[in-house]
């Protein structure tokens, strides 16, 4: 697949990318998002959609690593939003969010995620139909588990608000 193929095949995600694949086990997802975060930069805003046990934190531990952050990454469920410090690698740090328990646009506004995207990696977990409105473009994620086998299947697309 050539870079920038808008093909529902294409099995690496770049910016000009939309695509799919399996992912059969949590290594393969933190592996993605690794993949992921090389074409990220700072004022990315990054969507991350499915149900309860997609990896949607497994990928964003993938991207996190990818990125070189200072600290683990894990659920912010309890505390909406985890700050990653960037490491010694050049590469941005990343805000952490759960949208899941947040009510609604105002309470995603107080939280002063603009702010954030100007010099750092966001990514939402749960935020489709809620962070959209934080940036002009965004990479929206969705990971579903099938419940047989186990394999997670991801799509994405990167997407520009009109």
């Amino acid at each position: 697949m050539t870079p920038g193929s808008t093909s529902p095949d294409s099995t690496s995600p770049d910016r000009r990318s939309s695509g799919a694949r399996a992912l059969p086990t949590v290594t393969d997802t933190e592996a993605f998002g690794s993949e992921i975060a090389a074409e990220l930069r700072a004022g990315d805003l990054v969507i991350l959609d499915g149900p309860l046990g997609a990896g949607k934190t497994a990928l964003a531990r993938g991207i996190g690593a990818g990125l070189g952050v200072v600290g683990r990454v894990s659920s912010p469920t309890f505390i909406i939003a985890r700050e990653h410090r960037p490491g010694d690698s050049g590469r941005p740090g990343m805000v952490h969010v759960d949208a899941y328990r947040l009510g609604g646009l105002d309470e995603l506004d107080a939280l002063d995620l603009d702010t954030d995207l100007e010099d750092t990696v966001v990514v939402v977990e749960w935020g489709e139909g809620v962070a959209e409105r934080l940036a002009d473009h965004h990479l929206l994620v969705r990971l579903r588990r099938d419940p047989d086998t186990d394999v997670r299947r991801v799509e994405w697309e990167w997407v520009t608000s009109e």
